[in-house]
């Protein structure tokens, strides 16, 4: 895609480098900062030109408020990025999301772009469509440690006048392959154009948008993401055909069919053995 206009920044932190969208992001948010930093706890690709990589855990303060040290702004897409037992999510994505923005508050970032999910509303029926107001309905402990999140970012916002865009980001793959992504489905250039907008836009407060390309079937009233410029240009709809015809049938009484959440809302639980 044609690279947007934006301001450029000295220093970029993208957290969660090593992940499936860390790693398609990289390269393009190397055209909006003279420095991209990045950080996981997994192996990560060398640093190359306009690049640094630091490994560094989310559920360490002090690791934060080192690598958070002369950041204009933080793409937050660290933690754990699926289900999993509470007791896994709660160091990276709760203890992590705190730290995140701690260190940015002492280390005077001004702006956060965080990346939160669809399945913080994940319960919601796949018969509705709701806006960024829309109390929370988590669909797993995942969704619960994004609702987590963006409570923190209005927070630091409300007491720190800390900027934050949550973005309730749907399903960012290639292409769409299932019925419920032809309503969910995010394109990754429409990803970066949402990202882009987030970081330029001149006041966002505390906004709260979802993450998805301009589909045919939406459950995702997103004009709320006007305000900071997001113009989505891709669409699942060249891919319907292929899907319906992969999936001619899907059984609506399934509450993995019914809710927004899809396979989420069935995950768990996690149970252990009880203590004798």
């Amino acid at each position: 895609m044609e690279r947007l206009s934006a301001p450029r920044f000295k220093r970029l932190l993208l957290t969660g480098a090593a992940g499936n969208l860390g790693r398609v992001l990289r390269p393009r948010m190397k055209h909006y900062c003279d420095v991209l930093r990045l950080s996981d706890l997994a192996p990560m690709d060398p640093a190359g030109e306009g690049e640094e990589v630091v490994q560094a855990p989310l559920e360490d303060l002090a690791a934060m408020q080192s690598l958070l040290k002369d950041v204009d702004a933080v793409l937050h897409f660290g933690g754990v990025s699926i289900e999993k037992p509470f007791d896994v999510v709660l160091p990276a994505n709760i203890v992590g999301a705190y730290n995140v923005y701690e260190a940015a508050r002492q280390r005077g970032v001004k702006r956060i772009v965080f990346a939160s999910s669809n399945h913080v509303i994940g319960f919601y029926s796949q018969g509705e469509t709701i806006t960024p107001q829309a109390l929370p309905r988590p669909d797993s402990y995942y969704g619960l440690s994004k609702a987590f999140g963006e409570n923190l970012a209005q927070f630091y916002f409300d007491r720190y006048g800390l900027e934050t865009v949550s973005l309730r980001i749907g399903s960012c793959w290639p292409e769409p392959t299932d019925r419920r992504m032809l309503a969910s489905w995010l394109s990754y250039d429409d990803l970066e154009r949402l990202l882009v907008a987030a970081l330029s836009a001149p006041v966002v407060g505390h906004s709260v948008i979802y993450g998805v390309s301009d589909n045919r079937s939406t459950w995702w009233d997103n004009s709320a993401a006007r305000h900071i410029g997001y113009r989505p240009q891709d669409s699942s709809e060249p891919w319907r055909a292929q899907v319906e015809a992969a999936h001619p049938y899907v059984d609506p009484s399934r509450p993995e069919v019914r809710c927004q959440g899809g396979g989420f809302v069935v995950l768990g639980p996690f149970e252990k053995d009880p203590a004798p």
